[in-house]
């Protein structure tokens, strides 16, 4: 084994350490007290925004070519269609993590970092993107189009819900930074500034799926 390799596997270790210490004291920060069926936490206060007659939470842990996107229209517009009800009676809520994790921030640190390359997205010239694919279009290689309606602003004008895991940010973060010779702490917090508007942070996405299952009738959709 040569010293580069030591070195590596002492970072894995520390880095692997330092995670489990987070997973052992995030239950500690997320106790509160519940009332109606929702926990009074600063951590969890998007859950006050689930209040829609119809609940579903989107699981979107990989891309999917676009189509967890297009469940999430599909959802609100048959609730629309066929049975009548208003964007306003209908609670969506779509989860980045995953290989999703960096769709939750803008097109300056796609641009800034190259992140199409970190995560291997790629237009349809075969190009790694260098804006957020899905802030304004989602392209849909089955659908052989690009759809507006599908993308995470037109959605959120509809009340949709997007969550960001704040441990897959951290491991994307560190993951970028090692790949262009930066200081993980450093590329953390720029992404971190640097989320889309109104797509809320949270500590981890496995932990915040059982929390949205704490609020009544939110059906859970794998996608």
């Amino acid at each position: 084994m040569t010293d580069s390799d030591r070195t590596h596997r002492r970072d894995f270790l520390g880095k692997a350490a330092a995670l489990a210490a987070g997973a052992l004291t995030m239950p500690a920060l997320l106790e509160a007290t519940p009332r109606d069926g929702l926990v009074q936490d600063s951590n969890d206060a998007w859950l006050e925004r689930i209040t829609g007659k119809h609940r579903q939470l989107f699981d979107m842990p990989g891309d999917g070519g676009g189509l967890p996107m297009v469940h999430i229209v599909n959802y609100l517009d048959t609730y629309n269609k066929a049975y009548g009800a208003k964007d306003a009676d209908i609670s969506a809520i779509g989860t980045f993590y995953g290989m999703t994790t960096l769709h939750g921030v803008n097109d300056a640190m796609w641009a800034k970092y190259r992140l199409g390359e970190i995560v291997n997205a790629k237009d349809g010239s075969g190009a790694a993107y260098t804006r957020n694919p899905w802030r304004t279009e989602v392209a849909v290689p089955a659908f052989g189009a690009s759809l507006p309606n599908a993308s995470i602003e037109a959605l959120q004008k509809r009340g949709v819900l997007f969550l960001l895991c704040n441990n897959a940010l951290t491991f994307f973060a560190g993951q970028t930074a090692k790949a262009r010779g930066l200081e993980a702490p450093a590329v953390y917090a720029d992404m971190k500034a640097n989320i889309l508007p109104d797509v809320v942070l949270v500590p981890a996405m496995v932990i915040a799926i059982e929390k949205a299952q704490t609020v009544k009738q939110v059906a859970y959709n794998r996608q």
